[in-house]
């Protein structure tokens, strides 16, 4: 057998094809197949290699086109972060002037309702020396500023003019190590010198521990050192501890509480009483029209710029008394009466009588 087969070993392989050939078109008409077999061999035996250069080109295409999609999104994302910047500094550039625009009507009310005659100055520059406090503002020899002059801000007050030039003029602060100036505490009337320590803070020195001050209470200036009028706000103490021989007193300038860029400049200064309490959170005080008499008579009160409070309420009262035809005694000779008996006007004289 085996001989028979490598004798005719071609014509075995020829015959052993036919007859595969020949059941596999018996398979086909069996099936109703409509496709031949030879197409599909081909078909069984191309489709993994296109599957896989097919898998391959999708993977490549969208690789690329994620690469490109994900540059466009980096540029997005930059142009976006600039968007972002720039809206961020406008809005920091209007809060700025807003904040800028609120001073600056802050200090025009507190100019035309205060009895003192001011200048408004913006600071421009500042020293940078080790414990100096000095800034420069754009105020100078033209606008009537002179050394020694006080300056404040509508919350308290800020420091004195030290030079004077044409086109501006130096202003020590009050937190300036050299800086000195008297003060008044509110509520008990001790008088003390307030002193800068080169920082945010300052001291009132030569109050002996046998005085009474309180922790959180108001100190104003006293006038003593001829540079502040008497009144002006400094600050509330925040430290009160007693010392070896006087007491340790520190307070935060209640001038420096909503920055320092617009400042007042005081050219002709008026004592003013210290309030008893002073409102909380106010910063500028508008008089209110005084209120109307009982009988129903509105009395104007006409008084100067540079008056005092005691000034206008003894306005007031003579000119109610002229309003009502009484006399409440005489200003010019002496403390005003106003407990004197009302006097009738004085009767016309008769007919053909004196």
């Amino acid at each position: 057998m085996d001989f028979i087969l490598n004798r005719y070993r071609n014509l075995t392989a020829l015959v052993v094809a036919i007859l595969a050939q020949l059941l596999l078109l018996a398979y086909q008409v069996k099936s109703n197949g409509e496709v031949r077999l030879i197409r599909v061999w081909a078909i069984s035996a191309v489709t993994p290699l296109a599957r896989l250069l097919e898998g391959g080109r999708s993977g490549a295409s969208h690789f690329f086109s994620d690469y490109f999609v994900l540059l466009d999104v980096r540029e997005e994302n930059k142009r976006l972060r600039a968007d972002l910047d720039r809206v961020n500094m406008e809005n920091q550039y209007l809060r700025t002037e807003l904040s800028t625009a609120d001073r600056a009507s802050s200090l025009a009310i507190f100019q035309q309702h205060s009895p003192l005659k001011t200048v408004a100055a913006h600071i421009i520059g500042n020293t940078t020396g080790t414990g100096g406090q000095v800034v420069i503002i754009d105020r100078g020899t033209p606008s009537g500023v002179q050394n020694g002059m006080a300056v404040i801000t509508p919350d308290g007050i800020v420091g004195k003019v030290i030079s004077v030039y044409p086109t501006a003029s130096m202003v020590r602060l009050v937190t300036d190590q050299t800086f000195a100036a008297g003060v008044i505490s509110q509520k008990h009337r001790v008088h003390g010198t307030l002193r800068g320590q080169g920082h945010s803070t300052v001291t009132i020195d030569h109050i002996q521990n046998e005085q009474t001050v309180e922790t959180g209470e108001w100190f104003y200036t006293s006038g003593d050192d001829r540079i502040f009028p008497k009144g002006l706000p400094v600050g509330q103490a925040s430290v009160v501890r007693p010392g070896k021989t006087a007491q340790e007193i520190f307070l935060t300038p209640s001038g420096f509480q909503n920055g320092l860029e617009e400042v007042l400049i005081i050219v002709q200064g008026v004592h003013m009483e210290i309030p008893d309490q002073p409102a909380p959170g106010a910063t500028v005080h508008l008089e209110a029209p005084p209120p109307a008499d009982s009988t129903g008579v509105d009395v104007p009160v006409q008084s100067s710029p540079l008056a005092t409070e005691a000034d206008r309420v003894l306005d007031r009262y003579r000119k109610l008394g002229e309003a009502q035809k009484h006399s409440y005694g005489d200003s010019r000779s002496g403390p005003p009466n106003f407990n004197a008996p009302l006097r009738a006007p004085a009767a016309a004289p008769a007919a053909g009588q004196p």
